[in-house]
């Protein structure tokens, strides 16, 4: 039996007046491939040092200090004390302020996810809130406060557990008016273009199956690491070159639509022949 994450924070859900004693576990577990620096020569590992910038001298951590550069060079000064009287009250409570329809969240504000689950003898007010959600379609949206630093939450139900994604505040979303985006009436699409790209898409189409989406890179980089820790040579490829850039766009939607036709009836020859297979 595989234990159950560890609990980074333990509190409660409040909704009105009912509260559910609750845990917060981690819901990801990044699977990045981590590289140490070493020195070349020795291979020791490099160690990074706190040097001061002006006189070049290695600084102890008790001489360091926060500064908010509010001009180039020009710091202002914060004690920590200063800091902690300002940090949120830790009240370990996850207080819904309100309920919102998931669809009206865009995920650009998604940041991290956590599973939320029951603590002792919270059971029952815990599935009442998950069937509560589950009926009405809706998501909470709370604020707590998770080491010193108070967060914006999202709670939504997910396979009889509550799932809390901590949001990101408006002013931290880059507007869409901000970028360099072009609209003329040049760009716009004709009517066989927009048709033809419609069915690309819907050619596309399919059920989301998360499973079977892998990162072919991470397993190209292990492959490699096992192979040279077994002392065999790495051949590396010539670059290939970039695409060309798209001239007619007419041109490549009817390729793009054709191979991904070609791709569909591929698919669905192998799945008819595995099920043969199968029931042989």
């Amino acid at each position: 039996m595989v234990p159950m994450p560890r609990a980074i924070w333990s509190g409660s859900i409040s909704f009105g007046l009912v509260n559910v004693p609750v845990k917060l576990v981690t819901a990801t577990s990044a699977k990045d491939v981590r590289f140490h620096q070493l020195h070349g020569p020795d291979q020791g590992r490099i160690n990074q040092k706190r040097v001061c910038s002006i006189d070049g001298e290695e600084v102890d951590f008790s001489e360091i200090v926060k500064g908010y550069e509010i001009h180039r060079g020009q710091y202002v000064i914060i004690e920590p004390g200063e800091l902690e009287s300002l940090s949120p009250e830790a009240n370990r409570s996850i207080d819904i302020e309100e309920f919102v329809d998931l669809a009206d969240i865009d995920p650009l504000f998604f940041d991290h996810s956590y599973y939320l689950v029951p603590d002792g003898p919270a059971a029952r007010p815990y599935a009442l809130l998950v069937e509560a959600m589950e009926g009405t379609g809706k998501v909470g949206i709370g604020r707590f406060v998770l080491r010193t630093k108070q967060y914006l939450a999202a709670l939504r139900p997910r396979e009889g557990t509550l799932v809390l994604s901590t949001l990101l505040f408006a002013d931290e979303v880059v507007a869409t008016g901000d970028l360099e985006v072009q609209t003329t009436k040049d760009t716009k699409p004709s009517e066989r273009e927009l048709n033809m790209a419609r069915q690309l898409v819907t050619s596309l189409s399919a059920e989301w199956e998360p499973e079977k989406y892998k990162d072919d890179y991470r397993d190209k980089v292990m492959a490699m690491i096992e192979a040279k820790a077994e002392g065999n040579e790495i051949a590396i490829p010539e670059s290939q070159e970039a695409p060309a850039p798209v001239v007619d766009l007419m041109a490549a939607l009817e390729a793009s639509l054709a191979r991904a036709e070609e791709q569909g009836r591929a698919a669905a020859e192998s799945g008819e022949r595995h099920r043969k297979r199968a029931s042989a």
